[in-house]
């Protein structure tokens, strides 16, 4: 282990004021100058994640409606807390129209870093079912009739 004292390697090694390394600029401070085999650049140096922009697809309001640059080791929480956004939709959404959230699951998608092999957050999907009651549709209206007949004598109250 080079540059190691006592077994402890010394973090800032490869590390300078003038933001360089052995092998090239630090694009990414604080990451490991480390090049794995096979890449193309280390994670303190690479240009890809330097420059990746998260984006939102949806027809909703929410965040990241125009691309933005999410730091690697935020990107799991800030596309997180994005999802959220549309769970919250959800939920306000159902209660303006008489509805009910059924479920909400959110998924977050991970990828692989082609010039450096950092995983990292790079999207997420939210799905949302709402149970709307339309109480102008005729089997609806059937079905609390036949639900009230059944539910009248079951609680009663026999006080003699």
């Amino acid at each position: 282990m080079v540059g190691a004292v006592n077994g402890y390697q010394n973090p800032y090694e490869n590390f300078s004021l003038s933001g360089r390394t052995d092998s090239g600029i630090v694009r990414n401070p604080g990451e490991s100058t480390e090049k794995l085999p096979g890449k193309k650049s280390s994670p303190a140096e690479c240009e890809t994640c330097k420059n990746r922009k998260y984006q939102d697809g949806s027809d909703e309001m929410v965040s990241f409606k125009s691309a933005a640059h999410i730091a690697p080791q935020a990107a799991a929480s800030a596309v997180r807390s994005h999802e959220q956004e549309h769970v919250s939709n959800a939920y306000k959404k159902a209660a303006t129209n008489n509805g009910k959230v059924v479920s909400a699951t959110v998924s977050l998608r991970t990828s692989v870093c082609p010039e450096c092999g950092r995983s990292y957050v790079s999207g997420g999907e939210t799905n949302t079912q709402i149970k709307y009651y339309n109480e102008e549709n005729p089997y609806q209206q059937d079905k609390k009739a036949t639900d009230a007949i059944a539910y009248r004598g079951m609680n009663v109250d026999a006080a003699c």
